[in-house]
């Protein structure tokens, strides 16, 4: 079962290094700890970064803030079951 609260915290801590506000997923990445291949994981849920890319939308950029970005991004993926 994945923790979702867990999960967005990992998806917090690992984009909130970012400057805000973000265009486009590349403005991302210099935040991420380990690239593009920094994993987040929770249960039976484990996807990187990019794999994650892969898996969402052109989503709603530009994001003012890490909390709008990070909300979006688990709207994303519940609505594609994959919490």
């Amino acid at each position: 079962m994945v923790d979702t609260d867990d999960l967005r915290e990992q998806f917090i801590d690992a984009f909130e290094g970012a400057d805000y506000p973000i265009a486009s997923p590349m403005d991302l990445v210099p935040a991420l700890p380990d690239g593009p291949g920094t994993t987040f994981e929770s249960g039976e849920f484990s996807m990187t970064a990019m794999e994650l890319n892969t898996k969402l939308g052109s989503g709603n950029f530009p994001y003012d803030d890490v909390e709008s970005f990070v909300d979006d991004v688990m709207a994303q993926l519940d609505d594609q079951d994959l919490l």
